[in-house]
């Protein structure tokens, strides 16, 4: 790693990158003197950075005592009710509080009452980012023609008429469900007009209507005065009719119509975490600065494509002319929220008064707050917020007190940036077992900034194999789906959400979809998300944003909650506390191995690219070659399984060895055309083959199970090396 040189700004020494980026690119212009920015983030260091270290102290504490508990059964069947009095005993379980409800003001309506698709994508690539941030809208025609919808993917790069016909009809059926019409389908449509700002449909020589009119929310017009687009919406959401004789569609399509257009991503995570790959001040500087073109409407990225140059930018907001016939805005990007680290690690950016790194996680507040005050106070121009607030998701936050933490935090930051209380919007990622049981607590600590809780399979399972470590060998991941504990943390997650009245103010979201690839299977099965009373879900492209966007036409979200509050509560607290443990499921041989197989190639895949190129997120072929979208989480996941396995004698460590190494020779080969790569099956000498083995022989180890160490270290190693030769 580079050695800077470290700037003296009160208290603190900054490394120099990113002290210039915050005196000359962040500070000009937020509204926030240098010397009101620096004493604050100082006090905020002194008075927090303790605080910050006695929570982890207590995470690891606690840890030790439920491994001794466990040790203590001798591999006797848990009785629910003597966990639960131990873990009440030593506040791992919190007494729960009497009913209240959140008292969040000025969300945006994206959050609070508009059900949709949310991508997330790492802060550190602009090109990406900016294509999440543009997802906002998403070309079905171009969703369905790219991916297997239709049951096949396209072929060849020269348009496919026959292809294309199949595209238009399956787009067509979709809008006989979202706006269907009176006797008529719109296959069966010719004409599109607007008379006296109404819709005026024809089939043939007869109009025809909209089943339901309210549905025609306006329209816009091309430079010649000529219909251009018939904008309907439903569940709140729009879909945009374009219609262009002159388009190659267009003028084959009997109606004219060139492409639907549908409000996709209404909602994206820019990532400062598991995505990324940021380990030191360079790193960081450049995920700022990206957050700042965000925040200030001027990001862009240069590349090419095809031998062409693309300039990419921000897409501006959409004017449209009602029914009335005024004017209205349509916004034209996804209204955007940002994940800072959580509390564990401490960065070499900037350190305190004793030398000590500080806490990352109390950079993140600081700079990405101070950031989005730039728009916060633009008045014009292309604005995330419309109510002035933002939007910080907050991860791998272990209880109430570690809330309290957080919202603690974003207090001290709103009186030293000068902001006013609570514009800071938290969402807490409900991703670890002491968050899920006691969600509401959690909730109550934040209950005038909170606009976000989700789950996730990933994490929330890698914590309850690091948790229950000591209590016996896990089941393999895919059977941990079909556990009652799964299901009462998907579903108490909703349950105690709306209890909590976060219905109308904040979103209650659910996990990504890791196959960008299998977008009919997508299709298919995240129709479920919706249905389960959520009003986001994750996906990992603008296209799978796209096709997410049709459960939200079908499923309306804000229904289904209301249907689930009269039935809470749906499932137990002793439920979600249901170790899910290999004791009457068998596996032969082969299992074991497959799924060792499956998990170490899985690391290695993921690994390899963290450490030596510094990618935090990317398709990832799994074993059978299926790209997965790999992050951390998936990392520990895998990592604490096979951990846990060698800790009870389901594998060892020489077995698993010998599994990495084979897997290693078989990731190599499927990053043969990677002219980046360096391959680690030649000597199994690498940093990136050394990192997978920390992961899994030092897993039980580990706080919490978390990768961030073991990969910050490598990486780091790595940057070192690259500099040396």
């Amino acid at each position: 790693m580079a050695k800077y040189e470290f700037i003296n700004k009160k208290s603190l020494r900054v490394a120099k990158p990113l002290y210039e980026f915050l005196e000359m690119e962040a500070l000009p212009g937020s509204g926030v003197g240098s010397d009101t920015f620096w004493e604050g983030f100082s006090n905020l260091v002194r008075n927090y950075g303790p605080i910050n270290r006695q929570v982890l102290e207590k995470r690891s504490s606690l840890q030790k005592q439920i491994n001794i508990w466990h040790q203590s059964q001798n591999g006797k069947k848990i009785d629910l009710l003597e966990y639960r009095s131990f873990l009440e005993s030593i506040g791992y379980l919190v007494p729960e509080g009497e009913d209240f409800q959140i008292e969040t003001e000025n969300v945006d309506p994206e959050i609070a009452v508009i059900p949709g698709p949310q991508l997330v994508v790492p802060i550190t690539n602009a090109r990406y980012t900016i294509n999440a941030v543009n997802a906002r809208w998403g070309s079905l025609y171009d969703a369905v023609y790219g991916s297997d919808v239709l049951g096949d993917s396209s072929i060849g790069e020269a348009y496919n008429p026959d292809r294309g016909a199949r595209v238009v009809a399956f787009s067509k059926a979709h809008l006989d469900k979202f706006a269907p019409l009176v006797d008529c389908t719109w296959s069966q449509v010719s004409q599109i007009s607007i008379i006296d700002n109404s819709p005026a449909l024809f089939s043939g020589d007869e109009r025809v209507e909209l089943f339901d009119q309210s549905q025609f929310l306006g329209y816009r017009k091309n430079g010649s005065g000529l219909l251009a687009e018939l904008i309907l919406t439903k569940n709140r959401l729009h879909c945009r009719i374009i219609i262009d004789e002159n388009d190659i569609i267009g003028k084959g399509d009997q109606a004219n119509i060139s492409d639907i257009q549908i409000e996709a991503a209404i909602t994206t995570i820019v990532d400062c975490e598991d995505s990324v790959a940021t380990v030191d001040a360079e790193d960081k500087a450049l995920a700022y600065r990206n957050w700042l073109g965000l925040m200030k409407g001027d990001l862009s990225a240069h590349f090419n494509k095809g031998g062409s140059a693309i300039d990419r930018r921000l897409n501006s907001d959409i004017e449209i002319i009602t029914s009335t016939g005024t004017t209205q805005m349509l916004k034209g990007r996804s209204l955007l929220l940002v994940r800072n680290v959580g509390h564990l690690m401490t960065t070499p950016c900037i350190l305190d008064e004793n030398g000590d790194e500080i806490g990352e996680g109390l950079m993140d507040a600081v700079c990405t707050a101070l950031i989005a005050r730039h728009d916060i106070k633009r008045q014009s121009g292309l604005k995330n917020s419309t109510t002035g607030s933002v939007y910080i998701v907050k991860p791998k936050m272990h209880g109430p007190e570690e809330v309290r933490l957080a919202n603690d935090v974003f207090n001290e930051v709103e009186k030293f940036l000068q902001m006013e209380p609570n514009t800071i919007k938290m969402g807490i990622m409900d991703e670890e077992r002491r968050t899920s049981i006691n969600l509401k607590e959690c909730i109550r600590e934040a209950k005038s900034r909170i606009a976000f809780i989700n789950t996730g399979f990933l994490d929330r399972t890698g914590d309850e194999i690091h948790t229950s470590m000591e209590a016996g060998p896990m089941l393999p991941k895919n059977d941990m789906k079909l556990t009652k504990w799964i299901k009462a943390y998907e579903n108490r997650n909703v349950d105690i959400g709306l209890a909590c009245g976060l219905q109308g103010k904040a979103q209650i979201g659910k996990g990504m979809w890791a196959m960008p690839d299998l977008m009919a299977n997508m299709l298919e099965q995240k129709i479920d998300h919706p249905k389960s009373g959520a009003n986001c879900a994750w996906v990992p492209s603008p296209t799978a944003a796209t096709i997410h966007a049709l459960h939200y036409h079908l499923v309306n979200v804000t229904s289904v909650q209301s249907a689930i509050k009269r039935e809470y509560p749906r499932t137990s607290l002793n439920d979600l506390l249901s170790i899910p443990l290999l004791t009457e499921r068998i596996l032969t041989e082969d299992e074991k191995i497959n799924e060792i197989r499956n998990n170490a190639q899985g690391i290695l895949g993921y690994v390899v690219r963290w450490v030596d190129q510094g990618i935090g997120c990317s398709k990832v072929p799994d074993i059978n070659n299926t790209g997965l979208m790999e992050d951390r989480a998936t990392c520990r996941i895998s990592s604490q399984a096979l951990a846990n396995w060698i800790r009870h004698g389901v594998t060892s460590k020489q077995e698993v060895e010998g599994i990495l190494k084979e897997m290693a020779i078989l990731v190599d080969e499927q990053n043969s055309m990677d002219a980046e790569y360096s391959p680690m099956s030649s000597d199994y000498n690498t940093n990136a083959f050394y990192a997978a083995c920390d992961l899994i022989f030092s897993g039980v180890e580990q706080p919490s199970g978390y990768t961030e160490p073991i990969l910050h270290a490598r990486r780091s190693r790595q940057k070192a090396i690259a500099l040396q030769s």
